[in-house]
């Protein structure tokens, strides 16, 4: 059986974009190279073997004249810096027309027709924060009102906060839902609605990130749509269903952090997950292929946009510790890619995505390892794919 695994270190940029300005970032942007500078380096045996030291620079990651995989770079053509845009990208389509986005936040029609149809009475901020930031100021206000708390960011999203001990997360759902209709009928070109649970714990607002959902626009035709289309399995591990709404899967199963994506992707692997629990109804898998497609968030919601470097730099040892379980699993018919979506440097200032290139190590374990150079378009994961499947 032909199968391809991706696996997105969501966030794992390698170096600004020549057009980072526009974005309103720094040419000093490079996450994962200020991370391991910010560590004094990683242990990152795997991934120093695979070729990544070789790219770059990269602090404590040592070079290879051996690498097992190809490595190289891989420079975005969409005009975004956003997980949609990215993975999008990553999957075959090329956004030309950036998201929208509120950098006053959202427009008084868009609130009152939220505020009508799901008839929450009002809500609180409606501005673009830092999600653990904003929970902590406006909890106390939201406990006394019961109104959610909207905000957005430097990214086109549409977040919804709320404590699901006061308002329970199904009717935060529902409210996602809700927002999403709105945000299509009125074609704001909103990429994401993000449903933000949390709870008290400890004394203190704490999101619940196994219980997070997105809520996509719904991309046009992918590499997922192909595959589905031809009979084959399409495994969604993480927010992956939620990035492509739905769209071109036919197995998919969330998680609660990188740890759970990880085990699950080893199981996947070594086909030990329970497809039927996790399948779409009434899917056609008439074909004997498949794609493994997993997104790892920690490094980008629990510690870019948290300007945690050292949590992020722990992060990608631990992914680097499972990719010497994951390795061996492989055979003849594998095909192991590794990538990125975006920036989130959590070395510069601000807390937002940044827009950056980023690395890709292909796989296969009778490859031979090369390098790849600079690479235009994160739809070169896309067509890589498609040669190796079909």
């Amino acid at each position: 059986m032909k199968r391809a695994i991706v696996i997105v270190i969501d966030s794992m940029g390698i170096g600004a974009m020549p057009d980072c300005k526009e974005f309103n970032d720094i040419p000093e942007c490079n996450t994962l190279k200020n991370v391991c500078k910010f560590n004094k380096g990683l242990n990152v045996p795997t991934l120093s073997k695979m070729g990544l030291g070789n790219i770059q620079d990269f602090e404590g990651i040592a070079k290879t004249n051996t690498p097992i995989a190809q490595y190289g770079t891989m420079i975005e053509k969409s005009k975004g810096k956003d997980t949609t845009t990215g993975h999008w990208e990553i999957a075959g389509l090329v956004s030309e027309k950036p998201f929208a986005t509120f950098p006053d936040g959202f427009p008084d029609k868009l609130i009152n027709k939220f505020i009508e149809e799901t008839g929450c009475r009002g809500i609180l901020a409606n501005r673009p924060a830092s999600g653990t930031a904003i929970i902590e100021e406006l909890n106390e206000e939201h406990h006394k009102t019961n109104f959610p708390i909207i905000y957005t960011s430097a990214d086109s999203v549409f977040q919804i906060a709320l404590d699901t001990d006061i308002i329970p997360l199904d009717v935060l759902y529902k409210w996602c839902e809700i927002a999403r209709k709105i945000l299509d009928e009125g074609n704001y070109n909103v990429s994401r609605v993000i449903a933000r649970p949390y709870k008290i714990i400890d004394g203190k607002p704490t999101r619940i990130s196994k219980d997070r959902r997105d809520y996509s626009m719904i991309p046009k035709h992918t590499l997922l749509n192909e595959i589905k289309e031809k009979g084959g399995k399409v495994i969604a591990i993480g927010k992956i269903e939620d990035i492509f709404s739905k769209s071109g899967i036919t197995h998919a199963i969330h998680t609660g952090s990188n740890k759970e994506g990880l085990e699950l992707t080893l199981k996947a692997i070594k086909n030990e997950l329970d497809l039927n629990k996790i399948s779409y109804p009434n899917i056609n898998c008439s074909n004997d292929f498949e794609l493994i497609f997993t997104n790892l968030v920690d490094t980008d919601m629990l510690f870019g946009h948290r300007n945690d470097a050292k949590g992020y730099g722990k992060a990608i040892e631990e992914i680097d510790s499972y990719l010497t379980k994951i390795l061996p699993t492989l055979n003849n018919n594998d095909l192991l890619i590794i990538t990125a979506d975006h920036g989130c440097d959590p070395t510069v200032p601000g807390t937002d995505h940044t827009r950056e290139m980023v690395p890709i190590l292909i796989y296969t374990p009778e490859g031979v390892g090369k390098n790849l150079g600079k690479i235009t378009g994160f739809d070169y994961v896309a067509k890589v794919i498609k040669d190796w499947i079909f």
